[in-house]
């Protein structure tokens, strides 16, 4: 059986940023309720709730 060797992609190159946001300890613990409620990460959970914003934001 022949070795395959194992490919990885360095760190941040998966499409994914790693940023620091300030966020209301009210709205955190909103979002950890939610989080264990759905059963979806509060990472999850964000990134569902920015992709919703920023597709169906309206600037007047």
């Amino acid at each position: 059986m022949k070795n395959e060797p194992l490919k990885i992609k360095r760190r941040g190159e998966d499409g994914n940023r790693v940023i620091t946001v300030r966020i209301r300890e009210d709205t955190l613990a909103a979002l950890d309720k939610i989080a264990a409620e759905s059963n979806y990460s509060r990472n999850e959970l964000i990134n569902i709730i920015l992709r919703h914003g920023v597709e169906n934001i309206e600037i007047e």
